[in-house]
């Protein structure tokens, strides 16, 4: 008897599902092997499950039986595949489906090549009923691999499938525990989840977006991405080749500072002579650190913030990437080197040029700059009031250290370093953390420091303990 008070081996879970009665389905492996269907044939009775699987290598085979593809390892390709094979089994075996729990599995990965000269990656993806004769869901996910040969990569995948079918049909009641059962059995480091998708009827109540905090939250990757519908999006693959523009903060909630922010840097970005403006991406930017409270997140907040920040339009990322050259390294990678842009505001320049946040570096801020900014990344500042006084503080107003100052020259004379231009400095008096206390307390006036389109989605959907506004507290 199979103990489920511990963690299974992987030819344990695939014993388990072999010797369900209720579960029957297909596997389609593109790419790397069948290693999920090995498993699944390895551990003994898999004529209870497997009803057939496939392989197809050949272009020209492929696109006969899941029709013609521009790309063949894609999430569109891994979800046509499950729809064909999930397709032909319940017309197939339509005499079963009363007692039956049908599911097609497929997965199509790009493995090392012999050279080692690309990122081993690819998508996996499940398509299930719960309960016979019922609406199938789909989960489906992307995968980067990090093992440093062909044959640990494959390995990697038979493990990684086994326990995404697991997850499907025994830990989907808990999204906390599907995501770590997916990591199962691999040693830390060996994969990354950087898309993770659950939809279907049995999953209505599933938020997407919050799965993808929870991909960050877990270390199951660095960061997540999702679209102005709250989709969740692949990062690599929505930013390949793109111009990125991104903004940073907190945005509880996102004000009129933001805002301006936004638009002036943007403004900037699309006169830069490297930057297609027919393939911008704006992205605002959210960090754990930012969305944690003593170490606590509440993921209502985090929803909150999310909503507001989708009424601008715009995609939002979560990342677990504290420091601002980590996040430009990140990028550069994925957008093949093309033009980034940051916008920061004054005080963040304090932080960027403190030493003591390098320590962990053997060159220090230097390696920093290297790895960050070294690339095709330009940052743009934007100002701040000093203290009450009227004194708006830009560039030139920063205090460097003397030491650090050539840096700081070799910036600004390199055109990475700018102040934004024609910033409404009568905005500079606005704080969030002012702005969120007034919608607490049902105070009135707060909808003049936000966009007018965030300031309907508060009060509409009663965003941040939203209260019916009972004194004016901008009044003295």
């Amino acid at each position: 008897m199979l103990n489920d008070f511990r963690t299974l081996t992987t030819n344990e879970k695939a014993l388990k599902l072999n010797l369900d009665p209720k579960i029957y389905g297909a596997l389609g492996e593109i790419g790397a092997g069948q290693e999920v269907a090995a498993h699944l044939f390895q551990a003994g009775g898999a004529s209870g499950t497997i009803a057939m699987t496939s392989s197809a290598y050949d272009m020209q085979i492929s696109d006969s039986m899941y029709g013609p593809a521009d790309r063949y390892v894609s999430q569109d390709r891994c979800q046509t595949m499950l729809e064909v094979e999930y397709s032909s089994l319940i017309e197939k075996l339509d005499d079963r489906k009363d007692n039956t729990c049908f599911f097609s599995f497929s997965n199509t990965i790009e493995a090392l090549n012999y050279h080692k000269t690309n990122q081993g990656h690819g998508w996996v993806g499940v398509k299930f009923q719960l309960r016979p004769n019922t609406p199938p869901n789909e989960c489906i996910i992307h995968v980067l691999l990090h093992d440093n040969t062909n044959f640990r990569q494959q390995q990697a995948i038979g493990v990684l499938g086994i326990n995404l079918l697991y997850a499907c049909f025994y830990n989907y009641r808990d999204p906390n525990q599907f995501l770590q059962s997916l990591v199962e059995n691999l040693f830390k480091g060996r994969i990354e989840i950087d898309m993770f998708k659950l939809t279907g009827p049995d999953f209505e109540h599933i938020d997407n977006r919050l799965m993808a905090l929870k991909l960050v939250r877990s270390g199951l990757t660095e960061a997540t991405l999702f679209n102005t519908q709250g989709e969740v999006l692949q990062p690599a693959t929505a930013l390949y080749k793109k111009n990125v523009m991104v903004l940073r903060g907190r945005f509880r909630p996102a004000t009129l500072v933001n805002l301006d922010m936004l638009e002036k840097g943007l403004e900037m970005f699309e006169k830069e002579p490297d930057v297609n403006p027919d393939k911008l991406k704006v992205i605002t930017e959210l960090t754990l650190k930012d969305l944690s409270d003593d170490n606590k997140i509440d993921e209502s907040d985090f929803l909150d913030r999310v909503d507001v920040l989708l009424s601008l339009g715009h995609s939002v990322m979560i990342s677990n990437y504290v420091k601002y050259y980590k996040l430009a390294a990140f990028l550069s990678d994925i957008t093949k080197g093309k033009k980034i842009g940051l916008v920061l505001g004054m005080y963040n320049l304090d932080f960027l040029f403190d030493e003591k946040y390098y320590t962990n570096l053997k060159g220090g801020i230097l390696e920093a700059f290297g790895l960050g900014f070294g690339r095709n990344v330009k940052l743009y500042i934007y100002p701040c009031r000093v203290d009450e006084s009227n004194q708006i503080k830009t560039i030139k107003d920063f205090e460097i250290p003397v030491k650090l100052k050539g840096l700081f020259d070799y910036l600004i004379a390199n055109d990475k370093l700018a102040d934004i231009e024609n910033p409404k400095t009568e905005y500079l008096n606005i704080f969030s953390d002012n702005v969120l206390t007034m919608i607490k307390y049902g105070a009135k006036g707060w909808e003049k420091m936000v966009p007018k389109k965030i300031a309907t989605t508060i009060k509409n959907k009663k965003l941040f303990g939203f209260k019916t506004p009972e004194k004016d507290y901008t009044k003295n």
